[in-house]
């Protein structure tokens, strides 16, 4: 699976100067992050880490992933809308975890109360690994699906322009011809839009829900102009802000600073240290107001690693796609072997095997954002500590997924050059607009290939640990 530029990797000047207009050329581009300093000012920006050279990607792999990335939506549309099912499968869960609780708690009350929202929006990544089994064929296997806040949609928009410019001057200008356009800041951006459109106030504004601490504006940026761009006015707003200066009239629209909001994108809100009791409460207020929120509570339920792995079960996809019996064989042809760690007899043989093979497998606990899953004697000591404990409940445990490395350098601010051993995740990005019962759009809408030296199990590139890649189809 190799990409065609070994010879390159072993001439260190030739490097050294790519190097050079690489980083220039993303600065260019706008492949842009703030500074650790400064991460709420852009006095002073950096380029977002990226490799110097694309990595190889099998076609039929990357074929794959799209193909099954409306399907993908779909299930997550359905998970949403399926109160039954999502009561059921978290019901250990929310015993121990809080954050889950807390965010089930809301789905309840606000189903209670009667949905005002009636336009939806998803926007989310699927996240995959190649596999290289026993015989060495790799294979697609998920990671995960993220339903909320999926990132670097926008730079990954602006990334094979400077991996295309990387080619040329190290004499690779007919492999750059190949490098596959890919703007999924444009489809998100034409997601957002089409709520906006359906839910019907040409006065509204769109609302970017964002972190405390914006190192990644840019990337939302990229989202932003396209939607300014479209005459879509947007603002940028914290859960703090809402808490102060958001309210609902009669009809339960939502106002900020007296603007009618139509449509709230949420970049921030996925893990726990992102709420106090003001945030919560700013959180409730969002959910049941009529805006479009992306993604409602249910769907940022959808997410959960736990029902990734009931997901896995016999019978559940069909029960939540029925008549769709091809759709259910592309989703289950990427799952990786999944393992409830539920109280009882499963639970406890599952616990057992994970002890005695930890490098078999992946401990995840219910959070997005990277950095959180453990591996290997790590995995060991937490279920040696917790396997006679409903506490093992708030984990699933995965197969380890085991991808083909290659060389490549990751080129990062203030870091030395230097060759490493990499492996790559591929994610799809996927949009879909429903409005009541009817789907109005349901799209992939890009890629984004993240790359990391295999010395660093977890972490993506917000978490400071992966870097933006570009696919070169092999």
């Amino acid at each position: 699976m190799a990409a065609p530029w070994e010879d390159v990797l072993r001439k260190e000047a030739a490097v050294r100067e790519a190097a050079r207009v690489a980083v220039d050329a993303a600065l260019l581009a706008g492949v842009l992050m703030r500074t650790e300093g400064q991460p709420n000012a852009s006095d002073v920006v950096n380029y977002a880490p990226f490799t110097l050279l694309p990595s190889a990607v099998p076609s039929a792999l990357f074929e794959q992933a799209y193909a099954v990335q409306q399907d993908f939506n779909l299930l997550v549309d359905a998970i949403s809308q399926n109160k039954e099912f999502l009561e059921h499968t978290l019901a250990s869960t929310i015993k121990v975890d809080d954050f889950t609780a807390q965010l089930f708690r809301i789905h309840v009350q606000v189903l209670e109360e009667g949905l005002a929202q009636s336009v939806f929006l998803g926007i989310n990544r699927s996240d995959y690994m190649f596999d290289c089994g026993v015989d060495g064929t790799p294979a697609l296997k998920q990671i995960e699906i993220n339903t909320i806040a999926a990132s670097f949609g926008g730079l990954t928009s602006r990334t094979a322009a400077v991996h295309g410019q990387v080619l040329k001057v190290l004499g690779k200008s007919e492999e750059a011809t190949r490098l596959l356009p890919n703007n999924p800041a444009k489809g998100l951006a034409l997601g957002i839009a089409k709520a906006w459109e359906l839910y019907g106030s040409p006065s509204a504004v769109v609302m970017f829900l964002v972190e405390e601490v914006q190192r990644n504006i840019f990337d939302q940026r990229c989202v932003e102009n396209e939607l300014w761009n479209r005459n879509i006015r947007v603002i940028r707003k914290r859960f703090r802000d809402v808490f102060e200066k958001g309210s609902l009239d009669d009809a339960r629209r939502l106002y900020m600073d007296g603007q009618e909001v139509a449509v709230v994108y949420y970049r921030e809100g996925y893990v726990p240290k992102n709420y106090d009791q003001q945030n919560w409460e700013a959180r409730l207020l969002l959910e049941r107001s009529r805006a479009v929120k992306c993604p409602d509570i249910a769907t940022q339920l959808a997410g959960t690693k736990k029902v990734q792995q009931e997901l896995s079960r016999p019978g559940t996809l069909e029960r939540l796609l029925p008549g769709r019996p091809e759709a259910v064989a592309r989703i289950r042809a990427t799952f990786a072997g999944l393992y409830s760690l539920d109280m009882g007899e499963e639970g406890d043989k599952i616990a057992a095997m994970a002890i005695a093979d930890p490098d078999r497998f992946v401990l995840k606990p219910q959070r997005e954002g990277g950095g959180n899953n453990l591996y290997g004697e790590e995995l060991k000591q937490v279920l040696e500590k917790i396997r006679d404990s409903p506490e093992r409940t708030s984990y699933i445990l995965m197969d380890k997924i085991k991808p083909q490395p290659a060389m490549n350098y990751l080129l990062r601010a203030h870091s030395p050059l230097q060759v490493s051993e990499c492996i790559s995740e591929l994610g799809i990005f996927g949009v879909y607009v429903r409005q009541g019962k009817e789907m109005v759009m349901n799209e992939a809408a890009g890629h984004l290939l993240r790359t990391k030296a295999t010395e660093h199990a977890d972490g993506g590139v917000a978490a400071g640990v992966a870097v933006l890649d570009t696919p070169f189809l092999v």
